[in-house]
């Protein structure tokens, strides 16, 4: 029998379509594999086309002697911008505001052909500890409410460039979706006296059937009610709010964690398109008792059709404990040359 299952932390519910399940490997994108230079003359991420793009805002190495592993740039087209303001006008219903924002590109390597999944675990830790380092920056701006950070993989995520990258967005407003987690979670916390995301987190620890991966930092799921096949969320075990507050030592553990979740999608699923975000609180959030931070792998397998765009409701053809067990059972040792230390 089908069934409805409540998401925990936005309350919203989501069908899983058991009568028409597929299982698992049903799902595998099958798509035919493209050899990818590691060097594309016309691609401005690649190494020695550095003129082509904004000048960066950062690198690692910083040494500028040393060739770069990750390099952070304004994006050519962004969203926002940051000569802007953000002045607030209201007139009658008509609520607005400047384009004010930071909008930039994490260039994840020199290697036009590296997907993140297959790197080394010491440069996925690099990647996120570009990651930090703008997020924290960026937060000192008093202009800032929110900042994502997040990938897109391949054309059906929203990738207009093959060579692997990753986004940061930085608003002026706090994004409605943000904002309701933010007031359920601290709704939990004034019911129960606890975080709904350690509490979930314990849980699934103690039963097991959707963890995939559990380190000594940071535990990655298939969520109860997933919204699509194979969502799965990476929390870290130990309490943080914001993004920001990650520390030396977790980032290691946390770039081992996603690339080997990375490398199973890979692997297991043939490649496929997929999204992945940094849901964090925002900066000032840094300390708060009720909110949790956590990383969301989305797989774009399905399509949003007209059920879910008129109800907001998803239809779930997986089950998430039948991912979860596809995913442990993936090898990625020989797939992967990466597995070496931080």
């Amino acid at each position: 029998m089908p069934e409805l299952r409540q998401n925990f932390f936005s309350k919203e519910w989501v069908i899983i379509a058991t009568e028409r399940a597929k299982r698992p490997e049903e799902l595998a994108t099958h798509r035919a594999v493209q050899p990818i230079p590691a060097f594309v003359e016309t691609c401005p991420f690649c190494q020695g086309n550095e003129s082509k793009t904004p000048p960066e805002v950062m690198r690692l190495p910083a040494n500028g002697s040393e060739p770069w592993a990750v390099r952070v740039i304004p994006n050519k087209f962004a969203a926002l911008s940051s000569e802007a303001q953000p002045t607030r006008s209201l007139q009658h219903l008509r609520r607005r505001i400047d384009g004010f924002g930071f909008h930039e590109v994490i260039i994840d390597s020199p290697d036009h052909s590296k997907y993140m999944g297959l790197l080394p675990d010491a440069h996925v830790a690099d990647i996120l500890r570009a990651f930090k380092q703008r997020y924290n920056t960026l937060s000192l701006d008093q202009r800032i409410a929110h900042i994502t950070l997040f990938k897109n993989h391949g054309s059906d995520a929203g990738a207009s460039l093959q060579h692997p990258h990753s986004q940061l967005i930085a608003t002026p407003v706090i994004p409605s979706q943000v904002r309701h987690r933010l007031f359920e979670a601290l709704r939990h916390y004034d019911d129960v006296g606890e975080c709904m995301f350690c509490h979930m987190v314990e849980r699934e620890i103690e039963d097991q059937t959707r963890v995939v991966i559990k380190s000594e930092h940071f535990v990655a799921m298939e969520v109860f009610a997933s919204a699509t096949p194979f969502a799965t969320h990476i929390f870290p075990l130990r309490h943080m709010a914001s993004f920001g507050d990650i520390s030396a030592p977790e980032i290691v553990d946390l770039a081992r964690v996603l690339r080997t979740m990375l490398a199973k999608i890979y692997v297991g699923l043939e490649n496929p398109d997929f999204n992945f975000t940094v849901r964090s609180g925002p900066a000032e959030y840094a300390g708060a008792r009720h909110f949790h931070w956590y990383v969301s792998v989305i797989p774009r397998l399905t399509r949003v059709a007209g059920f879910e765009l008129g109800s907001g409701m998803f239809i779930n053809t997986v089950l998430p404990e039948a991912a979860a067990e596809f995913l442990r059972n993936v090898s990625v040792d020989k797939a992967v040359g990466a597995g070496a230390g931080v």
